[in-house]
């Protein structure tokens, strides 16, 4: 029995990183934080084990040593005040002992003061919103895995469903503060490798941070069901060095220029109907078919179909309003700021003539920009 105990202690002590490499466990992750809650999550467990061995020990011994087939005898005492004193002591000497470091632990991950970066984060319908607070960088992050693999038309890549086409993208030695809302339901943005876990709820906003210590890619998801595509909500993370991230930012912000002067440019051209259809087809395939679906036929009583649509074939001016402005009290969002104005041209020309639609009509930017600046005179 004492070897059988022996043995048990020891791989129960063994070092942490034996557990370390588990798919049935935490991981250590890449910071501080996720490290402390790795090494307190193994303390604990090894501590609750230890507890089971020695309880379940006693017990069976004191079965077997005390059965009635070797003429064992009950005990006639009742109560033993000395006995009730330990066995509440030890326990809650126990439990201080978990709490202690546990607490640490948790007030250091509220504690998001003297961040070198703040990012606000906004869940969407199904997408993550990212904006650089301080420096005019902000954009949409969308699931990147092709539709082929979800309709198990081809083969699912190696991260499949936890793949986007923007990644945020943060320094790494460098505490970056986020805060996080939403701009409909409730979203939550979980990282495991940050330790980082927080919910995204409208009209609140939610602090947390992280300090990476290694450069890599970091992937996550929504951890609260928040509707239809919860799980096409994926949260992609990369991590540079300060120095790298530092030209990445730089280039993001000249790429914001670049953007508003390819704007300006298209003003004044003219495009061909099938180079805005391909591109709103993109467009509608990436924005718009998780709700209206690839084939526009919608979802009946939850979305509503964009063939034969009255908004699709009706008045131009009214469909520009609804794709721009969205539609509030629904899912229908503003798209003004998620798309560029040759997309917007793009994806509402495609709507008014795919599906069967065929209204002929041809949306330029210049319709978009007169639209837009007619709302704000």
């Amino acid at each position: 029995m004492k070897q059988l105990c022996s043995l048990m202690l020891l791989c129960l002590f063994a070092p942490h990183l034996a557990f370390a490499n588990s798919d049935y466990n935490l991981r250590p992750g890449v910071t501080d934080i996720s490290e402390n809650v790795y090494q307190l999550h193994m303390t604990i467990f090894i501590i609750c084990c230890v507890i089971g061995v020695i309880v379940f020990t006693i017990m069976f011994w004191a079965l077997l040593r005390h059965r009635k087939s070797k003429g064992a005898q009950p005990a006639s005492f009742h109560e033993s005040t000395k006995v009730e004193i330990i066995w509440t002591a030890i326990p809650f000497l126990i439990l201080i002992g978990m709490a202690v470091p546990a607490t640490k632990t948790l007030i250091a991950m509220e504690d998001t003061s003297k961040a070198d970066i703040t990012i606000k984060i906004t869940g969407s319908q199904w997408k993550w919103h990212y904006e650089y607070m301080g420096h005019d960088v902000g954009f949409y992050s969308l699931l990147a895995t092709p539709q082929e693999q979800i309709q198990n038309a081809q083969k699912k890549g190696e991260n499949y469903l936890l793949e986007v086409d923007k990644p945020l993208v943060i320094p790494t030695g460098k505490k970056v503060r986020f805060l996080m809302t939403s701009d409909d339901v409730i979203h939550s943005w979980w990282v495991p490798d940050f330790a980082v876990k927080k919910d995204a709820n409208p009209g609140f906003i939610n602090e947390a941070w992280t300090k990476v210590n290694e450069t890599g890619i970091y992937r996550g998801q929504c951890a609260e069901l928040c509707g239809k595509d919860h799980g096409f909500m994926p949260v992609v993370v990369e991590a540079k060095a300060p120095a790298e991230f530092d030209t990445w930012l730089a280039g993001q912000k000249q790429a914001v220029l670049d953007q508003a002067q390819a704007d300006a440019a298209l003003l004044d051209q003219t495009l061909s109907k099938d180079e805005l259809m391909a591109l709103g087809e993109q467009a509608y395939m990436a924005r718009c078919a998780a709700c209206h679906q690839p084939t526009g036929l919608g979802l009946a009583g939850v979305f509503p179909a964009i063939k034969g649509s009255p908004i699709a074939t009706g008045e131009i001016k009214d469909h520009i309003d609804i794709v721009v402005h969205g539609k509030p009290g629904t899912a229908m969002q503003a798209f003004v700021s998620q798309l560029t104005l040759k997309e917007l041209a793009g994806v509402i020309t495609y709507q008014r003539n795919a599906f069967g639609n065929d209204t002929g009509d041809v949306v330029q930017p210049s319709a978009i920009q007169a639209f837009i600046d007619g709302e704000e005179q």
